[in-house]
């Protein structure tokens, strides 16, 4: 009786490990829906949102927006999108999270409209005129146990509406210890005409952080990079596989973490600044004023037919760079 009892209470311990195990898979099940005709996409760990991407009409760039750790921390910046936000209301192009560049320059297309001191056509900012990334199409949408794809295509076009380049863009998001990654594949294919990317700091995977992470008035957050490197000054226009913003939120301290994958061709610098921005740039040469780049005046060109491939990674945790071992996400 008694071994009987023994096996009957062994059988239901594995069973509850078992349900438990499932459970908690389904509770960290990363999965992206498509809102109903709204031109967002819900990205979701467990259920929950954890971040939109937008890409509507109305917008100049796609972009992140709200941010949260699966904990629930805010990690972006609420304004412009929230008009009320008390947060600081500078550089309005900075929504959340973004890919661009600040001056793509198409070979044989007059540009009858420019942004002032940019050679061909301005992504980064949205102010007087600029161009526009429109989604012309949403596909390949995924969801499976352990992660949750999706792709999108995008014309870049100049102010006046002109298609310059053909972008083929596609996210994966999959959760990862206290956090969750999304990572970003985008071809750039130089569909119409010769393409250059111009010297510039503006660009180009970048996020703009919450007020109370940020380094300005010693709030308390702080920028890391892969070498250790913190603050502003150590990090700025340094060439680096990775870079972290990380400081105070709703419910401890929480952060975000752009990473360069290894395989691009391009090594990758930083334009990342003490009152918010964070931003992974492969393109700023030596104009750009990026310590590390100050030698270099190849700029980056794709020949018309050919493409360029690059992929960025965001990693959203709770805890700093230390506590959510960023040197060990990145180094898997």
């Amino acid at each position: 009786m008694k071994s009987c009892l023994k096996a009957s209470f062994l059988t239901f311990g594995v069973l509850f490990s078992i349900f438990n195990s499932v459970a908690q898979a389904q509770n960290n099940a990363p999965s992206i829906v498509q809102r109903g005709k709204e031109s967002k996409l819900d990205f979701k760990i467990g259920g929950t949102v954890v971040t939109t991407y937008n890409f509507g009409p109305e917008v100049a760039k796609p972009y992140f927006w709200p941010m949260v750790t699966i904990g629930q921390n805010r990690v972006t910046r609420d304004w412009p999108m929230i008009a009320t936000s008390p947060e600081a209301k500078d550089h309005k192009h900075q929504k959340s999270a973004w890919f661009c560049h600040g001056d793509i320059i198409p070979e044989g297309i007059e540009l009858k409209r420019k942004s002032k001191g940019v050679s061909g056509v301005d992504f980064w900012s949205e102010e007087g005129d600029h161009g526009k990334m429109v989604c012309t199409k949403i596909s390949n949408l995924e969801n499976k146990q352990n992660s949750a794809s999706v792709s999108t295509l995008n014309e870049w076009n100049t102010p006046d509406g002109v298609k310059i380049l053909n972008e083929t863009r596609s996210f994966t998001l999959q959760t990862l210890g206290n956090g969750y990654i999304i990572k970003m594949n985008t071809s750039l294919d130089a569909s119409v005409c010769n393409i250059t990317f111009g010297d510039t700091k503006e660009g180009s995977f970048g996020v703009r952080v919450r007020e109370s992470i940020t380094e300005k008035d010693a709030k308390g957050g702080i920028l890391t990079n892969a070498q250790g490197n913190q603050k502003e000054k150590a990090v700025w226009g340094m060439e680096s596989n990775w870079c972290d913003y990380s400081g105070p939120s709703d419910k401890g301290t929480a952060g975000i973490t752009i990473i360069a994958d290894p395989i691009n061709s391009l090594k990758t610098c930083w334009h990342s600044r003490g009152y918010g921005l964070m931003a992974a740039n492969p393109f700023g040469r030596s104009k750009s004023g990026f310590p590390d780049r100050k030698e270099n005046k190849d700029l980056v060109k794709i020949t018309k037919g050919d493409s360029l491939k690059l992929s960025f990674s965001l990693f959203v945790h709770d805890g700093d760079a230390k506590e959510a071992k960023v040197s060990e996400v990145v180094g898997k």
